[in-house]
């Protein structure tokens, strides 16, 4: 009789321990979706989610992240070497595939939550009456399993698989943010060659009219101040190639951490020459606004107000009773004479435990979730607005360069004709090797203003790229 009673208290106990309390105020209601129907703004309407089982969710290949044919078509094996450098080794984007599977496992001990749970352990004790003493040695086995008929466990694990959903996109966004900058630094790098090597020329240039100067100066013919001129133009020219070294070596150290390898490493690292980069303008005449919903700062937005809609369900149904179900086992391996002969008890019970009481923290946690939810929705808008922004600066961008990348064509094509001419006044007799010199400068800085618009129009396609979330990939969309 004692060790029933003795099983009953720790029954009684254990189901108490695990039965979480709720308010008095009961609603049987089950929404039918994830928004509150009672928040006083107007939703626009979210896209629901697609039957994929959340595990398949994660991309485990990563160049699916960055539309690694999109890089293709530039048809460089150095570009396409450091964007798969980048995306294996890039330590950023590591931490990035890190942090989702944060979340994935955090989805897990959720989903945990909705199982029962079981637990066993050794209760060793001695204890007896004036006339009578003993030692027992109890083995219990407890079950306990909190029955979800409300939903509200399975509704938190749907929020825990929002959240690393959102992470996914953040990581995307992540790739995308760093292929593109690898992109932009790579054909940075060939333009600093380019400019650097004509540079050089313009020095060797200015040299010799420096020189011519100081002779001519020499013989009368030169002033003084013509020569100081002179000077000046040599070394602010001088200034000029290293700083343009200086931003070289820079670039070069950038795009060694960009793809995982060591600064040390940086002088070793390849690229193409500027005259083998071929440039095709490809802008479309116009992008359709569903393009933006492809990129990873939208479908999180997306996502997370989703998110906030299901955690007001949450809320609300943290207002219902839990219901609590507890088992327990209970050997006693040692009897009152000390010989290990085992007993047995077990009980079975549950529990419906309702809080009265709890100074108003269960309201104010279902408003500030509606709160949240109305700032999510505020930001769902404002990213679309913002997405749709990007793109059409980055598309515009694009066509405007294009445009100047043109003109420059033209004016580069002037000047050559110009210096050409000037090269037979100069064989002839008419035009001295001074102004010639002078004429070829000419030449050089329009030269130099051609590779920055066809660099520049390139660095603006990978700009169009990114804001169109890694170009026109529709596998990229999860939702």
């Amino acid at each position: 009789m004692k060790k029933r009673i003795l099983a009953g208290l720790l029954l009684t106990s254990f189901i108490t321990m695990n039965t979480l309390p709720a308010c008095a105020f009961i609603h049987l209601g089950v929404q039918k979706d994830d928004t509150d129907t009672n928040v006083n703004v107007k939703k626009e309407k979210v896209k629901k989610d697609k039957k994929v089982k959340w595990t398949n969710l994660k991309i485990t290949n990563k160049y699916d992240f960055v539309n690694l044919s999109w890089w293709e078509t530039f048809d460089d094996d150095y570009l396409n070497g450091y964007i798969k450098q980048a995306v294996e080794h890039n330590y950023d984007l590591q931490a990035a595939s890190l942090s989702v599977d944060e979340y994935y496992q955090n989805v897990k001990s959720q989903m945990a939550n909705e199982l029962p749970s079981l637990s066993a352990g050794f209760i060793p004790g001695y204890g007896g009456t004036q006339h009578d003493s003993n030692g027992s040695m109890f083995f219990p086995i407890m079950v306990n399993y909190e029955a979800d008929i409300f939903l509200k466990n399975h509704n938190k694990t749907k929020s825990a698989k929002k959240t690393y959903e959102a992470a996914i996109q953040d990581e995307r966004a992540a790739y995308i943010s760093v292929v593109s900058a690898v992109g932009t630094t790579y054909f940075n790098l060939i333009q600093l060659d380019k400019l650097i090597e004509t540079q050089k020329h313009i020095v060797s240039l200015r040299q010799e009219i420096y020189d011519a100067m100081v002779i001519s100066n020499r013989e009368g013919v030169t002033s003084t101040s013509d020569v100081v001129k002179a000077n000046k133009a040599l070394v602010m020219g001088e200034a000029e190639l290293l700083d343009l070294e200086k931003t070289r070596v820079q670039a070069l150290n950038q795009l060694a951490v960009l793809i995982g390898e060591s600064p040390a490493n940086a002088a070793s690292l390849q690229r193409a020459k500027y005259d083998s980069v071929v440039y095709k303008y490809n802008a479309p005449v116009e992008i359709s606004s569903d393009i933006i919903t492809q990129r990873p700062d939208y479908l999180k937005s997306e996502i997370m107000l989703q998110k906030a809609g299901i955690d007001v369900k949450v809320a609300k149904k943290e207002f219902l009773p839990s219901i609590n179900i507890g088992g327990l086992a209970l050997f006693n391996v040692l009897n009152a004479s000390g010989s290990v002969l085992p007993s047995f008890m077990w009980g079975l019970g549950g529990g419906i435990i309702e809080s009265l009481y709890t100074g108003g923290a269960k309201m104010a946690n279902l408003r500030m979730n509606k709160v949240k939810y109305e700032r999510m929705l505020k930001t769902y808008q404002n990213t679309n607005l913002v997405s749709i922004q990007e793109v059409n600066d980055a598309l515009y961008a694009y066509k405007y360069d294009n445009d100047k990348y043109k003109q420059n064509l033209k004016n580069q094509k002037l000047e050559s004709k110009d210096f050409d001419l000037s090269k037979k006044m100069y064989e002839q007799g008419v035009m001295s090797k001074l102004d010639l010199n002078q004429k070829h400068e000419n030449l050089l800085s329009i030269n130099n203003l051609v590779v920055q618009s066809k660099i520049g129009c390139i660095i603006d396609s990978i700009g169009l790229y990114k804001a169109m979330g890694a170009g026109e990939n529709k596998t990229l969309k999860l939702n």
